[in-house]
């Protein structure tokens, strides 16, 4: 499955941008019709709408500070003025308190008037709902903070059992081998994501076409009190069109099982888009931690399922291009030995005593030999070599 035809991408600056350019453009309007309501006018709309943004704050803080004070924050002043007043909104209230009191900006009485008037409407609306954000906002701003149930379930698989056992399953695919001779057709987990979150139990159950072949030997490690503690993964026997088979070591990822029974439990209050929303969310918060994570690299292949299709052999089509897409890549072939070593010439043989043939050369050795000479002065002296009476024989 194509992960650009489902995976969202992270959201971007557009909204910004629209509303940036839209307000220009009306600024820019009304400055043609009449450049001088824009300095009369903008003022007392801008305070009323900072104004009541910073009596919202306040209402906020009646209720931090008369119900929650000793238990979110233990007290602290300081702790519940910044969870109640955002940065943004101190600095318009610093601007609008400079206008009035540095600038000596004034309003008559029916301005003041309309001051309150849009205060006390801003309160109601931003109560009501009809100023609050609108839900892809709350999505942004879980998502830009890490803050979905699916950040959670992500980095909880992750710490709490990949991260442990991805680093050993090579080993553990050599010990089947060494204990077996099988040879698998990727040394990797296969980690399956459906979109629709349903974990079946057995994979068979989904498609006849992979079949329970056995487990791993099993990884026993000491975690969080338990000694121990057994972790093991299965291996599937997949079988393709051509009666051809296929070995891999399979699973759900566990956490996707969470949301779908999220989903089924009422008091959750978890729909089906948003299972659907958290799984790809899941899909790719497990992707960027695993594609930074250097225990793990090259040691799975996470595989987002379609399953909401009516296909009935698509876990099996799906697994089968996965395996052949690693075919072309450096296979790692476990019953090829290492190359023998080659006996150098000039390599010195120390002889070695043995009881019954006697005095006999030591075999030669893998490891390359280091020939050192004699110790020499870094510069040799010149030599007078000279022959005398030859040269005057010459003469």
């Amino acid at each position: 499955m194509r992960d650009e035809c489902v995976v969202p991408r992270p959201r971007g600056y557009a909204p910004a941008v629209c509303s940036v350019v839209l307000g220009l453009l009306l600024l820019v309007l009304i400055s043609l019709l009449d450049s001088s309501l824009i300095r009369e006018a903008s003022g007392l709309i801008a305070f009323p709408l900072i104004l009541g943004a910073v009596l919202h704050c306040l209402c906020l803080l009646t209720e931090e500070w008369v119900f929650h004070s000793q238990q979110r924050y233990g007290g602290s002043v300081k702790q519940m003025l910044r969870a109640c007043f955002s940065s943004s909104t101190l600095a318009g209230l610093c601007v609008v308190f400079l206008a009035l009191v540095v600038g000596g900006v004034t309003y008559t009485p029916k301005q003041w008037t309309q001051v309150v008037l849009t205060c006390a409407l801003y309160l109601l609306l931003k109560t009501l709902g009809v100023l609050g954000p609108a839900p892809v906002e709350i999505s942004e701003v879980c998502e830009s903070r890490k803050m979905n149930v699916a950040h959670g379930l992500a980095w909880s698989f992750y710490v709490g059992y990949l991260k442990l056992v991805l680093p050993e399953l090579e080993k553990q695919v050599r010990k089947h081998y060494s204990e077996t001779g099988e040879v698998l057709s990727s040394v990797r987990l296969h980690i399956l994501l459906p979109l629709s979150a349903a974990a079946t139990t057995r994979l068979e159950e989904v498609d006849r076409n992979v079949l329970f072949h056995q487990n791993l030997p099993e990884l026993q490690l000491d975690r969080a009190g338990v000694r121990r503690r057994v972790y093991k993964h299965s291996i599937y026997k997949i079988t393709d069109q051509n009666k051809e088979d296929y070995y891999c070591v399979a699973e759900y990822a566990t956490p996707v099982l969470t949301l779908y029974q999220m989903s089924q439990d009422s008091y959750a209050g978890f729909s089906a888009s948003d299972r659907r929303q958290q799984v790809l969310l899941f899909y790719t918060t497990l992707r960027h931690i695993l594609e930074t994570s250097l225990e793990c690299r090259n040691r799975y292949r996470l595989i987002l399922l379609d399953d909401e299709q009516a296909e009935p052999h698509y876990l099996s089509r799906e697994l089968i291009k996965t395996l052949q897409q690693q075919e072309q890549e450096i296979p790692m072939d476990l019953t090829r030995e290492l190359p023998r070593s080659v006996a150098e010439e000039g390599t010195y043989r120390a002889p070695v005593w043995d009881q019954h043939n006697g005095l006999q050369e030591e075999p030669p050795s893998s490891l390359p030999s280091l020939m050192i000479s004699g110790p020499s002065p870094l510069r040799s002296l010149p030599v007078e070599n000279t022959d005398y009476t030859q040269n005057n024989a010459h003469r």
